[in-house]
Parts: structure tokens; sequence; C-alpha cells
């Protein structure tokens, strides 16, 4: 061990460590990761059926990760010395991100491929690839799925107006930064708050104010949600009016940052306003609207509140969208099982189209923005 004069910081050598110190070091881990690795094959192999002997649950295990951890980041000291040291300053972090992170979602495989209903006594049953075969011939999760390709085609007609809303906010107009703040009321309210206000009051079609409305305009039944065409494009409406200004102030944030010379250079060129719109400012704008649709795309994965409190997915499923429905199989048929796979193949799905998705919006950017 040296230690600098006048300095609290301590550097561990590698040949002040000694070889007996270093070996129990490593028999500890070793020890550590066995138990843990044992521990964790008993209690799935009495989970699964094969052996009688087990923990109740797998909180021992927990206890085992934990000890392994505890264990694994003292002796990187011991064992490497300053290297070791340095390696405190992930390894934590990391251990930390497996223990909330992979370690459920591989709780979450365990799960879904079993048979596991709450209302059942039976409990848990692994069943195999039945969950997955159920699923593949659910047609009310096909359908849920082609609502959320649906939604998702919706951010279009979104980002059109939130381009639109930008570019007007962004010009010289009678107050302004009054029609900015007003416009951003909305994305300040829940989900769940829109629903009760728009969808519960305003919609409701005996005394709202919008089916009173439309009956003085002709409609003699106004029923936003009785009929699934009308209830979806009520939903898409509602979930719109919620989150349009969050894109909205993305784009007025870029056009704000967007170089006054270039627009000012095409304007002494003769280039009419739609000729600047398309061929300068549009493509100058790609990174920030690949950006602010790529966030909403996320956010309209997750459509669920609306939904749940408005139409609690019907009429019929209409409405549904995959996390709704999962939200139903899990509190309607307290399917857990079932449930969880679909939560698991969604996951997948969104990881892969937003993979997808990036990559040809890449290309999209470098191709319109090499044109300038």
């Amino acid at each position: 061990m040296s230690t600098v004069e006048g300095d609290l910081l301590h550097t561990v050598e590698t040949g002040s460590i000694s070889a007996s110190r270093s070996f129990w070091a490593r028999l500890a881990l070793w020890l550590s990761a066995a138990w843990f690795l044992f521990s964790f094959a008993l209690q799935a192999s009495h989970d699964l059926g094969w052996i009688a002997v087990g923990f109740e649950n797998w909180r021992p295990i927990l206890y085992a990760y934990f000890l392994w951890a505890t264990v694994l980041c003292v002796t990187r000291v011991v064992i490497y010395g300053e290297a070791g040291k340095k390696a405190l300053f992930v390894l934590p972090a990391a251990l930390f991100v497996v223990s909330m992170v992979v370690f459920p979602l591989l709780f979450a495989l365990w799960i879904g491929f079993s048979d596991w209903n709450l209302a059942s006594l039976t409990g848990r049953r692994f069943n195999g690839l039945d969950n997955l075969r159920r699923m593949i011939t659910d047609p009310f999760y096909a359908n849920a799925l082609v609502n959320m390709i649906l939604y998702c085609l919706a951010i279009a007609v979104e980002y059109a107006i939130a381009f639109g809303l930008a570019l007007l906010l962004n010009q010289q107009i009678v107050a302004r930064k009054f029609w900015r703040v007003t416009f951003l009321v909305p994305l300040m309210l829940s989900p769940v708050a829109v629903s009760w206000m728009v969808g519960k009051s305003m919609l409701e079609p005996r005394f709202g104010p919008i089916a009173r409305f439309a009956r003085w305009l002709g409609w003699e039944n106004p029923s936003f949600f009785g009929d699934p065409l009308t209830a979806k494009l009520s939903v898409m409406i509602m979930d719109a009016w919620t989150f349009i200004p969050f894109m909205m102030i993305m784009l007025l944030a870029g056009l704000q940052s967007m170089s006054k010379e270039v627009l000012e250079a095409a304007e002494v060129d003769g280039a009419t306003k739609w000729q600047r719109f398309w061929q300068v400012i549009f493509p100058l704008m790609l990174p920030v609207s690949v950006t602010a649709i790529m966030i909403r795309i996320i956010f309209k994965l997750k459509l669920a509140d609306i939904i749940i409190t408005v139409t609690a997915g019907g009429p019929g499923g209409a409405t549904d969208s995959v996390t709704s429905f999962i939200y139903r199989e899990y509190r309607d048929r307290s399917n857990v099982g079932y449930g969880t796979l679909l939560a698991i193949v969604y996951l997948v799905v969104i990881v892969l189209g937003m993979t997808v998705l990036m990559k040809i919006s890449d290309r999209i950017v470098r191709r319109m923005t090499g044109r300038l």
C-alpha cells in the first residue's frame, strides 16, 4: 500500500497484494457464485415440479444474488488493486440494472409460459407453448394490433397540425406569448383528466355540450362511442388534443434555432414562401421532426389511459390498444400468464419496429439534408 502525503486517496498496487489474500478473495467469490447458481437451479427445478425440495418463494435467490454482488465488488479491489477500484465506478450500477431489469424480464418469460390464473385454485402451472398458440389465434389481440397501427398512422395528421401551429407561433402575431401558453394547456393535463373532462362530460350522449350541438346540427342520436368507427376517431382526437402541443413545442424550438441567414438567402434568390418551406425549412427541420415523431410514437404505443377510462375497449373491443387489452386481460380475467406473454411479444414488436423506423428515418434525413 502506498499513500500520497497530504492526500486521502490511497492507491492499491497489484504487487502489494499477497498471494494468500488473493486466494481467499477468489475462493469467496467462487463460493458466493456457486451458492447463487445452486439456489437458482434448485428453485427453478422445484417450480417446474422436477423435485420436491425448494424454497417457499424466490426471496432467498434474491439474497444470494446480493451476496454475490457484494463479494464481487469487494474482491475486485482485493484481487486487481487500483484497476478494481476503477471498476467500482461502473460495476454497482451494472449489477443494479441486472437486478432491476434483467431478472424481472427473465421472470416475466417464466410466467409467460405458464398457466396462471389468479381466480383458479390450482395456482401457476407450466404449459409450454399453449399461451403462444392462443395468442396467434386470438382475434381480439389481432384487432388490438391493427388498432395500434391505425393509431400510429394518425401521428402523420398530428405532425402536420403541430408543424402548422409551430409555424404560426413562430411568426410575429398579436399576443404570441399568450397563444403559446394557451396551446400548451392540454399537455399539462393528465390523460385521465382529459378522459373525464372530454370523453365522460363533453361527449356524453344525453347532456354533453358537444352532443347537444350535434343534435342542433341534425344528428338525431349522437353516440360518439357506440359505433366502432366514431369511437376510434373520438379516441384519436382526444389523444391528439393531449399530445399535439408536445410535438408543437419541439418543432417551435427547432424553428427558432434555425439560421435566419439561410431563409434570407432563399428569399433573395427569389424563392416563394412554398419553395422556402419545402426546399429549405422542411429539410432543415427533419432531424427535429424525426425526433418528435419517434417520441410521439413511443407515447402512442403506450396508449391506454383514455381507452380504459372512456370506452374500456368497447364497443366489442373495437377501440382496444394492445396496452389496454393486456390491462383488461390482467384485471378482468386475472390471466397473469397469458397477459405476461402478450406483453413480452409486444415488447419485442416495439423494439424491432422502432429499430427499423430509426434506420429508415436516418436514411431519409441523410438523403434530404444532403441535397442542401
